[in-house]
């Protein structure tokens, strides 16, 4: 544990940002599973409805710093292809 008053400080704020990224990356997960089990059900409006929403926590989640670009952009890329296979179905 920390000792001096600039680690406490430090371990205080890392603490925050690790609950912060824990809940930002907690939404985005149930958001694509929630796109999956529309795919899944064959509900093509629901399922655009909610890969937008997905799109959506997937930039803020880049934003903060808590996902990386391309790990957000291959996520959305493959949730939209489904999609899309569903619609073209």
């Amino acid at each position: 544990m920390a000792t001096h008053a600039s680690a406490i400080k430090r371990h205080k704020q890392n603490e925050r940002r690790r609950a912060r990224n824990h809940a930002v990356r907690s939404r985005v997960r149930t958001a694509i599973k929630q796109v999956n089990e529309a795919i899944a059900a064959r509900a093509l409006a629901e399922a655009a409805a909610r890969l937008r929403t997905a799109e959506r926590l997937l930039s803020k989640a880049v934003t903060k710093g808590v996902l990386q670009h391309k790990t957000a952009s291959r996520h959305l890329s493959r949730l939209s292809r489904r999609v899309n296979a569903l619609r073209a179905a």
